[in-house]
């Protein structure tokens, strides 16, 4: 049963949120938590949260600052804050945490983000990771590419010069022209997302869905996934925590699995005792909308048996 509530941030900034309950009151197995992707919002994981519930799964998520509900009006959508935006939307994350655990009292806590939603999550657990029974990173990647300095820069100056709110169109294009570089024919710029056309068009025609961020937008994101791969932040993980990585091999948000196994062996190397990792043959990014993703549903059911 999906409902919808808000709260407020640190900063008192109002938060929109969904949760999806099972019917009668039954007790969940767990709490399944999810953080979404940039240029989207927490509505477009209904599908996936019924079958969680189906399964025995209560689902919480919020819509990002900037993003969906959250953000009051078109023009804040792709607009974090004046400063520190990666960290406060990793904070928001905590703080649904927190009501999550009040109104579920001793129910284990998963924490599952895709895309720019997994890079908040990898952040989330080098300061948090003690609150979490276990952790899906989907469509992430691991050490940013010699590009990110460069763009961190670029977005840097033109914040200076257009301001912190100017939609960059330039940024927009620097992080995303070669998504679709391996497929043969394409026929959207979104294309990356799916083999699966109808979700692609669903993508294109949701007004909350694939917007210009802001000049500010891009340099704290940037910043903040660089920032995930300091030796001192990667060691404060938990090195009992569970981790599991999925990816479209076709995905180029990590490098075409590359990012994926590299991400995995960082985990690894740091002695991250339970970190497994899985590549779907010819998935793009968003493997929770691909043709297979009754598939990839119950891998990540099997998974979360393993990890509780």
């Amino acid at each position: 049963m999906k409902s919808e509530f808000i709260f407020a941030d640190k900063e008192k900034k109002i938060i929109h949120a969904y949760k999806w309950t099972l019917e009668n009151n039954m007790k969940p197995k767990a709490i399944v938590q999810i953080a979404h992707g940039m240029a989207e919002t927490m509505a477009r994981y209904d599908y996936f949260a019924q079958k969680l519930n189906e399964a025995g799964y209560c689902v919480y998520g919020n819509d990002h600052r900037g993003h969906g509900n959250t953000a009051a009006n078109k023009e804040e959508l792709g607009f974090l804050s004046d400063k520190d935006g990666f960290n406060l939307m990793v904070d928001d994350l905590y703080e649904l945490t927190q009501i999550i655990k009040k109104e579920n009292k001793g129910i284990p806590v998963i924490l599952l983000g895709h895309s720019m939603g997994s890079f908040l999550v990898q952040r989330y657990i080098q300061i948090h990771g003690d609150e979490l029974k276990g952790v899906f990173l989907s469509g992430s990647n691991g050490i940013p590419p010699i590009g990110t300095s460069m763009g961190i820069i670029i977005a840097k100056v033109q914040r200076i010069i257009r301001g912190k709110n100017y939609k960059s169109r330039l940024m927009d294009k620097l992080l995303f022209s070669n998504y679709n570089k391996r497929i043969e024919t394409n026929v959207t710029e979104f294309d990356w997302l799916s083999t699966d056309e109808k979700e692609v068009d669903k993508y294109i025609k949701d007004p909350l869905c694939g917007f210009i961020c802001s000049t500010s937008f891009y340099y704290e994101l940037l910043k903040g996934v660089k920032h995930n791969f300091k030796s001192e932040q990667l060691s404060a993980i938990p090195k009992d925590l569970k981790i599991h990585i999925m990816s479209g091999e076709e995905d180029p948000v990590g490098n075409y699995g590359k990012g994926v196994i590299q991400l995995y062996t960082i985990y690894d190397n740091l002695g991250i005792k339970k970190v497994t990792y899985k590549l779907y043959k010819g998935g793009r990014h968003e493997i929770l909308n691909e043709v297979n993703k009754d598939e990839v549903i119950k891998d990540i059911l099997t998974k979360m048996q393993e990890f509780l």
